[in-house]
């Protein structure tokens, strides 16, 4: 039996929780630190914040709110949002967090992931590449927030991170965001299939069921979520919840 990583992915808003269904239709969920102190009590495996809005405002994550997550936090986490620079990565980890989150710079600028991995290690360097369709032209990975279409295929940007130094691949299907109707296993497959790092399943798990055919038909080395973590019951209340260690052991 293996037991993989499963990661809470957690959007931030305004310096708030919320939670997304295919990148729009955002819904309040709560106080992102009360939400540590609920997963280190469930002693989650990682964490991940994601500002959603930084990259369109053109900054960064907020400093202090990473400082207040690694005071607080008892297990690993990564951040991202708006990273453009070796300060930034800099700024960002010396406020606490073990890795940062790349998604539309990595596009933009290729060549940064390798700085970035040359200056702080291909482990700290986690890229996401947010998928869907684009009409006449099949998948793409898109940018900024699933708003701009970048001229090549998932698996293609996926290769070409992992030849510039990332050390992980989060793959993301827009698509699947938010449904709780299960992964998009062929997206995740195709990544997972492709490169020779570890690649981290998002997007549209609901269930301990959906992590494990994402971990066994996949091929994934990490589980994440967002709505599974955030979510109870077929109303969608609001609850932070985490699978306890013994439901996700793995054949």
């Amino acid at each position: 039996m293996f037991r993989p990583r499963i990661i809470p992915v957690l959007l931030l808003k305004n310096q708030i929780l919320v939670k997304s269904v295919g990148f729009n239709n955002y819904k309040y969920i709560g106080d992102p630190i009360n939400a540590v102190r609920i997963f280190n009590d469930s002693k989650a495996d990682e964490l991940v914040f994601l500002d959603i809005t930084a990259t369109k405002e053109n900054r960064i994550i907020d400093l202090d709110f990473v400082k207040d997550v690694g005071e607080e936090a008892n297990m690993p986490f990564a951040v991202g949002g708006g990273i453009r620079s070796i300060k930034d990565i800099q700024a960002i980890i010396n406020a606490g967090a073990e890795k940062v989150v790349i998604n539309s710079y990595a596009a933009e600028q290729p060549d940064f992931v390798e700085q970035a991995a040359d200056t702080f290690g291909s482990s700290t360097i986690t890229i996401c590449i947010d998928a869907k369709k684009k009409f006449l032209k099949g998948l793409r990975a898109w940018t900024k927030g699933g708003t701009e279409a970048v001229p090549f295929d998932p698996v293609t940007f996926a290769k070409l991170m992992e030849a510039k130094g990332a050390g992980e691949i989060i793959i993301q299907s827009i698509e699947k965001d938010g449904t709780m109707e299960g992964y998009d296993i062929p997206l995740i497959r195709s990544i997972s299939g492709a490169v020779n790092i570890p690649v981290i399943a998002l997007g549209g798990a609901g269930d301990l069921d959906d992590l494990k055919e994402a971990y066994q038909d996949g091929y994934a080395n990490g589980l994440a979520a967002g709505s599974m973590f955030v979510y109870i019951g077929p109303h969608k209340g609001v609850l932070i919840n985490y699978p306890e260690r013994e439901q996700i052991q793995f054949k």
